[in-house]
């Protein structure tokens, strides 16, 4: 009968010990990874890990503002923070095209599209043909619309903050959707052009997230959401309070990305409740 040494059982028990911690790393791995279709990461890029940090934690829908330098597409929340190292291709579009690559033609393995929010701070008209021409070289991972058809890929972009409607509008293949206002609930853009309505919590509720939502300020909201979801488009907020029972809330009530700036905490949020 072959005999094992006792060196040999204690590196086989190592081995196991050390097999059973990396499946469990693992799998806690996946369950932060879970993708959370209702999470939305507000200048994302100020996190630690731009659009990594958001992945991480399973969102999905990040949020980038850009300025036009030079012919660059720069990603800062302003002028005095802009750096050549930061553009849009290095912190979104490269890393979002390498992860598709490696899941098979999407950001999460088997999962939704993702919504990469495009904040132009800089002149609306020329950051956008800029914007548009780097696109046109990630037609392989961003959806399109071409002669009023929609062709879904991984990623959908959305253009906020200086929106140049018509050129946007103008364009076939565009690249690009709109993010529209309050002030458009009722406009009879088609959804593909504009799939988002977006707008300052403040400027429209007085609840900051302490006691009960009033019944009036609930109503309102539930109005709202409606009204977004009937023309097949999704509602978001910012200037939202960071809070859960603020999360709560806006879940309860249907809306679609609940902004955020702490990732964990939404994150760890949403997983409960699902």
């Amino acid at each position: 009968m072959k005999t094992v040494s006792t060196h040999g059982i204690h590196s086989v028990i190592v081995s196991a010990v050390a097999a059973s911690l990396f499946a469990s790393q693992c799998s806690a791995a996946d369950n932060r990874a879970k993708p959370l279709l209702r999470a939305h990461a507000h200048n994302d890029y100020l996190h630690d890990r731009p659009l990594l940090d958001a992945l991480d934690n399973g969102f999905c829908s990040v949020e980038a503002d850009i300025f036009l330098v030079e012919g660059e597409l720069l990603v800062a929340h302003t002028r005095s923070e802009l750096s050549e190292e930061n553009s849009l291709e290095n912190l979104y579009l490269e890393p979002l095209r390498k992860r598709i690559e490696q899941n098979g033609g999407r950001v999460y393995a088997s999962g939704p599209a993702f919504t990469l929010l495009i904040d132009i701070k800089s002149d609306g008209e020329t950051t956008y043909r800029a914007l548009h021409h780097v696109l046109l070289q990630y037609h392989d991972i961003f959806s399109r619309v071409e002669d009023g058809h929609v062709h879904e890929k991984a990623v959908t972009a959305i253009v906020s903050g200086n929106r140049p409607h018509a050129a946007i509008a103008g364009d076939s293949p565009r690249y690009v959707g709109i993010d529209g206002r309050l002030s458009d609930l009722d406009s009879d853009q088609p959804a593909h052009l504009m799939p988002l309505i977006s707008d300052n919590w403040r400027n429209h509720f007085k609840w900051r997230g302490d006691g009960d939502l009033p019944a009036t300020e609930r109503m309102k909201l539930l109005k709202i959401v409606q009204q977004t979801h009937s023309r097949n488009r999704r509602i978001r907020f910012w200037a939202t309070p960071d809070k859960p029972a603020v999360w709560k809330a806006l879940d309860e009530a249907g809306v679609d990305l609940i902004n955020t700036d702490n990732l964990p905490g939404l994150g760890t949020f949403l997983r409960e409740t699902l």
